[in-house]
């Protein structure tokens, strides 16, 4: 494809997608498709030769269409919001084309500076505490994960770090096996499995406090669970508190659990993938609350806030 074909291409492209979300609610919203259905359909190896432009899309409407879920329909009332809009659409566009990999300044100065501002413009709105914006000489600042799962791993190994170096500072002869049988993480019985998950992948316990009536963790059920752990010779290290449970949006207890947390040394993460975008709206403001005793905080603008999949905010 040259650049002629791709002008052109690229505009019958766009009509595609406007007509497709212009049209998104005759569609059915849940495929009527078994599972497998797509192998036989399509060849068994990559093809040696390309295909048209054409049959590939129309590949696309009668092959992959009838797969779909769509999550934009408005009759679609399942998981979450997938918050796509055509500006993040027409800005995928370019990023695409720019192609820059943002791991470092030298890689692509305008890159990470644009993250670090952008992220300083969400931290402000979300009113966060200054210790977590970058500002022109401060030492916080965000950076965009692909999820919540993965800004919850982060900051569980970087907990799990943190209190490696800080153990072995202390009495040098403790080897990291030593330490990493003993460590426990814990989060409410309404967290997410990516929680559970993380805490697999980082090869620490993780402990599931009961809720209250309200499916909030509280003070009093954390309390009790790190005396039973500590009285056992198990060192807590790290909680999650969400805010905006996936099963029923409930909110843990950030006044109550925050101190606990800065009182004990264990890293406090605040998982508000679902409901962090809502706290940009004074009305709800309050619900942040708490935040102040956090060592790390996640929501995800790719669910409220018209930007496309994936952007998860983590400070």
């Amino acid at each position: 494809m040259n650049a002629s074909e791709f002008r052109k291409r690229g505009k019958e492209m766009v009509d595609y997608v406007a007509d497709y979300i212009e049209g998104i609610e005759k569609r059915q919203v849940y495929p009527d498709v078994e599972p497998g259905y797509l192998r036989p359909l399509l060849p068994a190896t990559a093809p040696q030769e390309p295909e048209s432009f054409q049959d590939i899309m129309t590949d696309v409407e009668k092959i992959i269409m009838p797969g779909v879920t769509h999550w934009h329909s408005p009759h679609f009332f399942a998981y979450f919001p997938t918050a796509s809009s055509y500006p993040a659409m027409l800005a995928d566009m370019l990023c695409g084309a720019i192609g820059c990999i943002g791991f470092s300044w030298a890689a692509s100065p305008a890159c990470t500076e644009l993250e670090t501002v952008m992220m300083d413009w969400l931290g402000k709105m979300l009113e966060l505490p200054e210790t977590f914006l970058a500002g022109s000489n401060g030492e916080g600042g965000g950076v965009i994960q692909g999820s919540a799962s993965e800004a919850t791993l982060v900051a569980l190994l970087a907990a799990r770090t943190k209190v490696m170096r800080h153990l072995q500072a202390a009495s040098p002869e403790l080897t990291q096996a030593a330490i990493m049988e003993k460590l426990v993480a814990y989060s409410s019985d309404q967290a997410h499995s990516s929680v559970e998950r993380a805490g697999l992948i980082g090869g620490v316990k993780l402990k599931a406090i009961p809720s209250d009536d309200k499916f909030a963790m509280r003070a009093s059920a954390l309390q009790e669970a790190l005396e039973r752990d500590k009285a056992a010779g198990l060192i807590p290290f790290f909680v999650v508190a969400t805010l905006g449970t996936t099963s029923c949006c409930s909110f843990d207890n950030l006044l109550e659990v925050g101190p606990i947390c800065n009182r004990e040394n264990m890293w406090l993460h605040i998982d508000a993938a679902y409901a962090g975008s809502a706290f940009i709206c004074p009305e709800f403001r309050h619900l942040l609350n708490g935040v102040e005793f956090a060592d790390s905080f996640n929501f995800n603008p790719h669910k409220w806030l018209l930007v496309n999949f994936d952007c998860s905010a983590m400070w």
